[in-house]
């Protein structure tokens, strides 16, 4: 039997993980901000949404659930015209796992309804990411041919992976308004 897998995020400083279907980059630290908090197009340097963290979580496990990796269409930056510098921004590590364990969580900071931010920034990025010499990878780097490895641990109990930390940056020249959704894929191995 296969198991119930959903993809969770977590928001708050507990934190709180919510089962999500859409997820929205925003300037707040919430699953469903709706439209307001929206990202800001900065008059000079770069903005940044408020970073995002994302893991699957299941029930009803056969034997076991390994190997999980995740990815995107490759297309980001484009499909939403994020400007000359702007990417999806997702937070790796020197070696190993990329993904954050749950015990490393932390919550995204910023200035509300501006910018957040951003994942690797000297005392005040994300603790589990400061301390890599690797800078946080472009997510359009990660597609189905070459996903990022996010929880190498072979599960055999119900309970959810390590979390992949993402963030929107925005230069001077992006787009502004709503953008196109695009969907960000976990993968994995079950037996």
């Amino acid at each position: 039997m296969a198991a119930t897998v959903n993809v969770e995020e977590g928001n708050g400083a507990s934190p709180t993980w919510t089962v999500i279907t859409t997820g929205r980059y925003c300037t707040t630290d919430a699953y469903n901000p709706g439209d307001t908090y929206p990202c800001v197009v900065p008059a000079t340097s770069l903005n940044y949404s408020f970073w995002k963290s994302h893991r699957i979580a299941w029930t009803g496990i056969g034997t076991q659930i390994s190997n999980i990796k995740w990815y995107g269409p490759g297309n980001i930056a484009s499909t939403w015209g994020l400007g000359t510098l702007g990417f999806l921004s997702v937070g790796i590590r020197d070696s190993g796992d990329n993904g954050c364990p749950t015990a490393n969580y932390q919550q995204a900071v910023g200035t509300a309804g501006t910018t957040g931010t951003k994942i690797k920034v000297a005392t005040v990025g994300h603790a589990y990411y400061l301390g890599q010499t690797a800078d946080p990878a472009d997510a359009d780097d990660y597609t189905s041919e070459a996903a990022l490895l996010v929880d190498s641990t072979v599960h055999t109990t119900n309970t959810a992976s390590k979390h992949v930390v993402t963030q929107a940056v925005i230069d001077t020249d992006a787009t502004q308004g709503d953008k196109s959704n695009v969907t960000l894929t976990f993968q994995y191995d079950e037996i």
